[in-house]
């Protein structure tokens, strides 16, 4: 059989004027941000709902969204790094954002926004703020992959990536220069989640107002995060500590993700059943 192995040296970079430097990873975060508050304003018009809300509910979203994922990884990943550097915490430009420390920081801030401003409940406010939020988590996938991160273990299968830059030292040590074919992880979490966000917006067209509340954030959790524990079965570690683990850190934070959604779920009917 014919190996159809891709050899994938494509430039991070956009393009550069003088200091400044657009990057790919920066772009698709633009995109999940531009499009996510469309679908959001669409959906808010749609429930009859003012769009000021819309507005507010953004600017808490992408506040919760950066500090979470730039804090989840200098937590979860690089804790011992920036405990002795936490001024650098703060340099979010160097790269290092973790996505469930974006998802934590979404619902915390959701939390606020609900408290101060939003006139719907909580579950209500986050079954439609999931999601945009699942197609950012592709966009992201879309945007590692341009950066040549979140890849697979060796493979042989035809599909197989060869990625040659930004190889971390602990896989093949001082050498940049990688080729062997490995899993293309990015692109099977980004495909997952495609397959997760055609099912939500599915489910909110179809069934609007009837669906309970809570039963898309239940979805959304199980499904998604359900899709990331798989893939991490295949992907290398993003940090040498994780070698010695049975489950990446990636795995272990997203089996709370997954109990939360059948629980929420598991609400969601019940009040659905109560109030029949």
């Amino acid at each position: 059989m014919e190996l159809l192995q891709i050899t994938w040296n494509a430039n991070p970079e956009l393009f550069s004027i003088g200091p400044l430097t657009v990057r790919w990873y920066g772009i698709f975060w633009a995109l999940s941000f531009l499009i996510g508050y469309e679908m959001l304003s669409r959906m808010y018009k749609r429930d009859g709902v003012a769009r000021q809300e819309v507005d507010k509910l953004f600017i808490y979203m992408a506040i919760g969204s950066i500090i979470g994922a730039r804090l989840g990884h200098c937590y979860f990943y690089e804790f011992n790094y920036y405990i002795r550097n936490p001024i650098e915490v703060l340099m979010i430009w160097q790269g290092g954002l973790a996505s469930h420390g974006g998802a934590i920081g979404i619902v915390i801030a959701l939390y606020y926004f609900r408290k101060k401003i939003s006139s719907k409940s909580y579950l209500w406010v986050l079954d439609r703020v999931v999601i945009p939020v699942t197609l950012a988590a592709f966009f992201i996938r879309m945007g590692n992959l341009m950066n040549h991160e979140i890849y697979g273990y060796e493979t042989s299968l035809p599909w197989g990536f060869e990625f040659i830059k930004n190889v971390p030292y602990w896989i093949v040590g001082a050498d940049p220069v990688y080729t062997s074919p490995r899993h293309p992880t990015a692109i099977y979490e980004g495909l997952g989640y495609l397959l997760v966000l055609a099912t939500l917006l599915g489910l909110y067209i179809k069934k609007g107002k009837k669906l309970p509340e809570g039963f898309l954030t239940g979805i959304f959790a199980i499904s998604l995060f359900s899709v990331r524990f798989i893939v991490e079965f295949v992907k290398e570690v993003q940090s040498p500590f994780e070698e010695a683990m049975l489950l990446n850190m990636g795995q272990i934070l997203s089996i709370p993700a997954i109990i939360a959604g059948i629980l929420i779920l598991w609400y969601s009917l019940r009040k659905k059943t109560a109030n029949k």
